[in-house]
C-alpha cells in the first residue's frame, strides 16, 4: 500500500515481532506493512489480542529485549529495526511520541505534572529552566487544560480521567514530534470526554502537521477520526483502504463483523452480534488463515493455505480467499454501512 501525495515518514515493511525461544517463537506480528505520512492519521483496529499495541511497541523498541523485531521500520528513510538503545533513545520522544493505554499507570504518582513535562524537555531539547516552565504551562493550555500555570505543581491524582490524558499527551508534545502512537487514548473515559479527545489529537495533527497512529477496537472511532484504518487480528493485517472504502464497503469477513457488532437502531432487547469464538492465542495460529477457525463462510484452504493482502481498489488491500461470499453471508446492509 502506498501513501501518495503527501510525504511519507513512517514506512513499515514485513514487520515481525516474536517471543519466547527461537525454536519455538510466538509470533504476536507476522508480516505487517503500512505507511503513514505527515499530518494523516491511520487507525489500527482490532479485539483485544490482535497485535495492535505490540505494533506501536515494536516502532519504538521498547519490546526488546524480551522481544525480537525482524523487517524494517523506515523512519524518514532511516531503518529503526537494527539501531542500538543509544541511538534510539536520540528518536523515542524528540520525533516519535507515544500515548499509553492507561494514564494513570503511566503518570508517576509520585512527580507533579509539571515535573513529568519537565523530565521530557530535560532529554530532548536545550531549554533552562525558566524555558521549560514555560513550555510546559504553554502544552497543558495546548491540550485544553484550564488554568495552565496552576497547575503545573499539582499530582496525577488531583486530575480527572480525562485531564490525566490531557496531560500524557502534553507530556508526548513536548519536543514537537512528527508521528504520535496513540495507543487507545480514550480508554475507560466517557463519551463526551472521549469525543474531546479525539477532537484534540485531530486538531493537533492538523495544526502541526503530525501523524498519528490511532489503536482502537472501536470502529465508531475510526470513523470519526480516522483519515485511514488497517484492520488487524492474529497478528496480521487483514483490509488496509480509506476510511470512507472500509466503513462503506469492508470486504474481508473480520471487517464486516467489527461493523456488524455496532449498535444500531434496534428493538429493545434485541440480542446484539457478536463475533462468535475468541482470537486465537499466540501457541495455536494456524499456518492458513488466523480468522478462519471464526469465519462463516471459511472454505477448505483458509486454515492451510494463507491469505496475501491484494489490491481491492486505488488504495484498497484485502486478504481473503473468499471476498464475495463473505459479501453475501453478511448481505448489504452491513457491507454498505
Amino acid at each position: 500500500m502506498r501513501v501518495q501525495k503527501k510525504t511519507v515518514v513512517l514506512d513499515v515493511r514485513h514487520l515481525r515481532t516474536e517471543f519466547g525461544t527461537q525454536e519455538r517463537p510466538l509470533v504476536a506480528v507476522d508480516d505487517v506493512s503500512f505507511q503513514v505520512a505527515e499530518g494523516e492519521i491511520l487507525g489500527l483496529v482490532g479485539e483485544s489480542g490482535s497485535g495492535k499495541s505490540i505494533t506501536l511497541r515494536s516502532i519504538l523498541g521498547i519490546i526488546r529485549p524480551r522481544g525480537r523485531v525482524a523487517g524494517e521500520i523506515l523512519w524518514n528513510g532511516q531503518d529503526l529495526v537494527p539501531l542500538d538503545e543509544a541511538r534510539l533513545r536520540r528518536i523515542r520522544g524528540r520525533e516519535i511520541a507515544m500515548i499509553f493505554q492507561e494514564p494513570m499507570s503511566s503518570l508517576n504518582p509520585l512527580l507533579t505534572v509539571g515535573l513529568q513535562i519537565s523530565e521530557n524537555l530535560v532529554a530532548h531539547t536545550d531549554l533552562d529552566a525558566r524555558a521549560r516552565k514555560a513550555r510546559a504551562i504553554e502544552l497543558l493550555d495546548l491540550v485544553g487544560i484550564p488554568a495552565a500555570r496552576s497547575r503545573l505543581d499539582d499530582f496525577p491524582h488531583e486530575f480527572s480521567g480525562g485531564m490525566r490524558q490531557r496531560v500524557m499527551i502534553a507530556i508526548a508534545l513536548a519536543s514537537n514530534p512528527k508521528l504520535l502512537l496513540a495507543d487507545e487514548p480514550t480508554t475507560a473515559l466517557d463519551v463526551t470526554i472521549q469525543d474531546q479527545i479525539l477532537r484534540l489529537i485531530q486538531s493537533l495533527s492538523r495544526d502541526l502537521g503530525m501523524a498519528v497512529i490511532l489503536v482502537t477496537h472501536d470502529m465508531g472511532v475510526v470513523a470519526e477520526t480516522c483519515d485511514r484504518v488497517a484492520v488487524m487480528y492474529g497478528g496480521r493485517l487483514c483490509e488496509i483502504g480509506t476510511t470512507t472504502e472500509v466503513i462503506a464497503d469492508a470486504r474481508h469477513p473480520y471487517s464486516l463483523g467489527l461493523l456488524r457488532s455496532i449498535p444500531r437502531d434496534v428493538a429493545p432487547r434485541t440480542p446484539l452480534y457478536s463475533i462468535p469464538g475468541a482470537p486465537p492465542a499466540l501457541n495455536a495460529l494456524p499456518p492458513g488463515c488466523a480468522f478462519s477457525a471464526r469465519c462463516p463462510v471459511a472454505g477448505g484452504d483458509c486454515a492451510d493455505v494463507r491469505p496475501r493482502l491484494q489490491g481491492a481498489g486505488a488504495l484498497r488491500q484485502v486478504a481473503c480467499h473468499h471476498l464475495q461470499d463473505a459479501l453475501a453471508h453478511f448481505g448489504p446492509r452491513e457491507a454498505a454501512q
